[in-house]
């Protein structure tokens, strides 16, 4: 046998495996667009909503008064160790 004239092909099993990678990446780039396009919208609607609101809102640089409760995280007890 000629090492020459044989031919190696992908064959059926190559195909497909190509054609799997291919329709994963087409579902893969329209979720993504459809995500980025939503992203885009809700970034708009934010801008629209902080510029409604600045027009709304008194120009004042104050801060509201606090409490001196901070509800940023979990209460936590004296220590005892």
């Amino acid at each position: 046998m000629d090492p020459e004239s044989v031919d190696v092909t992908a064959g059926l099993e190559g195909f497909l495996a190509f054609f799997l990678l291919a329709v994963a990446l087409y579902l893969l780039m329209r979720n993504m667009n459809a995500r980025m396009r939503r992203m885009a919208y809700r970034e708009e609607q934010a801008a629209q909503e902080t510029a409604e609101g600045a027009d709304e809102r008194p120009a004042s640089d104050e801060l509201p008064e606090s409490d001196g409760s901070d509800s940023s995280g979990p209460e936590v007890g004296p220590d005892l160790g």
